[in-house]
């Protein structure tokens, strides 16, 4: 507002359709259209496998997967009627590779990758774009004390071509693009924004 744009924050739940469709319903009140979705929401849990609960792996499910699927819902219908939009997810590195002990968030985030693809081929006719960013490593609240001084922290810089970690701008830049409409012909794509590390294929 100070740079002289109008804005509406709201508290949701994405894991209730029904504060999504209220979300859904409250944006377009304010602002009269919604054009751009960004589904960022996600959790995760690291640790063996074997020793991940039940609830652990549903509850990352319905954050990181069906959480996005009910966004997608409430905003697409607004999307389709109106024909134009363009949805952004953020997927993860592990939306195509593996890594160590989070296999309910690389579950999920496979998913992701997968939705992504379908609700693109299945909303294009109607003009709405879906595409995914796939972060590298990135400083966030989820890995913050993995990164600096560990052996982990290590070992995935020397996988990233670029041997250092993302920048936030770096991510933003990739998503003012898929948003633009320099991208009206980009759907269904999963953009990588990774310092190099799915290219590499081994170790560095």
């Amino acid at each position: 507002e100070a740079r002289g744009r109008r804005s509406l924050a709201i508290t949701t739940d994405v894991s209730d359709s029904d504060s999504l469709q209220a979300l859904a319903a409250d944006a377009i009140a304010k602002f009269g259209k919604v054009d751009i979705l960004v589904n960022a929401a996600g959790r995760t849990v690291r640790r063996p496998t074997l020793e991940v609960s039940d609830a652990e792996w549903e509850e990352i499910m319905d954050t990181n997967l069906t959480g996005m699927l009910r966004a997608c819902r409430a905003f697409g219908r607004h999307m389709i009627e109106r024909r134009y939009g363009r949805i952004i997810n953020i997927g993860s590195l592990t939306s195509v590779v593996a890594l160590y002990e989070v296999a309910a968030y690389g579950a999920s985030k496979a998913g992701v990758a997968a939705l992504t693809k379908s609700l693109a081929v299945e909303w294009a006719p109607h003009g709405v774009c879906v595409n995914a960013i796939l972060p590298g490593v990135f400083r966030t609240a989820l890995n913050e004390g993995l990164l600096d001084g560990t052996d982990r922290g290590r070992e995935l810089l020397m996988r990233t071509p670029m041997k250092r970690f993302g920048q936030p701008e770096e991510v933003a830049g990739a998503a003012v693009f898929l948003a633009s409409e320099a991208a009206s012909f980009v759907t269904g794509h999963l953009l990588a924004v990774d310092g190099g590390f799915l290219a590499s294929g081994v170790n560095q």
